[in-house]
């Protein structure tokens, strides 16, 4: 089942594979429930009504994006190559039992699938970074996934680590959608992964990876997460990039990004 949210006249509405909820139906009060009957209660709630209007990123307002790093082995020597003074701090985190978690955007912040993204006018050195995007209630269950990309500023964090805020968190940097595809844990665990930019018509980069590659598992992170963090209404995590551009390329105004993640595409252009 996938849930979208759409622009309506009277407002933002949830849907269901193709079809609305009912009105005031929202995430935020779906993930305060066990994720146990979930898709059964929310097959009931789906009305005749067929989904019409704007896609927006699937998060209500006031939930929160986080995000995970070096997950993967390709983003660990990504982020070695591109330090300039910390390189060791990668490959510790890597090895470390407790991951490395950030905040990375609050829900109205967020853009949606055909909506721009940005880099920031103060850097050099920015890439896209395709990432599957834990949805996890409010218990801490994993319900499901959607697409993601966060978007990041390489010379900013490379300068310092302790730059990382800046260099992740700003306007337009974070994307999320088409919708919410609601899957259990172990069923996220090898989906295929793809990142496309395109640049005035031609490709101009294309990699790939799978969520078998990760080094952490999905359950691990979505814990850390909640280990002292409250979410009564659930909260967005994404899982970390497995698939990064040469240390020569960097994004222009006007590239279009897509992320594809187990069948499900999140576009978004360079504005």
């Amino acid at each position: 089942m996938d849930l979208t949210r759409h622009n309506t006249t009277t407002g933002p509405r949830w849907a269901a594979d193709g079809n609305f909820l009912p009105a005031g139906v929202t995430l935020s009060g779906l993930l305060a429930l066990p994720a146990a009957g979930l898709g059964a209660l929310i097959g009931q709630l789906k009305t005749d009504e067929a989904a019409v209007g704007e896609l927006l990123a699937p998060i209500d307002a006031a939930q929160e994006v986080w995000g995970s790093g070096v997950t993967y082995l390709r983003s660990r020597d990504a982020r070695k190559a591109e330090s300039k003074t910390s390189a060791d701090v990668y490959q510790l985190v890597y090895d470390a039992e407790r991951p490395e978690i950030f905040f990375k955007q609050v829900g109205w912040r967020t853009v949606g699938h055909g909506q721009n993204v940005r880099i920031r006018a103060d850097t050099t050195w920015n890439v896209p970074e395709p990432e599957l995007v834990l949805v996890i209630n409010a218990g801490g269950e994993i319900v499901g996934y959607t697409v993601g990309n966060d978007m990041s500023s390489r010379d900013i964090e490379g300068e310092n680590p302790l730059y990382l805020p800046q260099a992740k968190t700003y306007n337009g940097s974070c994307a999320v959608g088409p919708g919410i595809r609601l899957l259990s844990a172990p069923e996220l665990a090898d989906l295929p992964i793809q990142l496309e930019i395109s640049r005035g018509g031609g490709v101009v980069f294309a990699g790939e990876t799978a969520t078998s590659r990760m080094k952490r598992t999905f359950p691990d992170l979505a814990a850390w997460l909640y280990r002292e963090l409250a979410f009564p209404h659930g909260s967005l995590l994404m899982t970390g990039t497995g698939v990064v551009p040469p240390d020569d390329f960097t994004l222009r105004s006007g590239d279009l990004i897509r992320v594809t993640i187990g069948g499900m595409k999140l576009e978004n252009a360079v504005g």
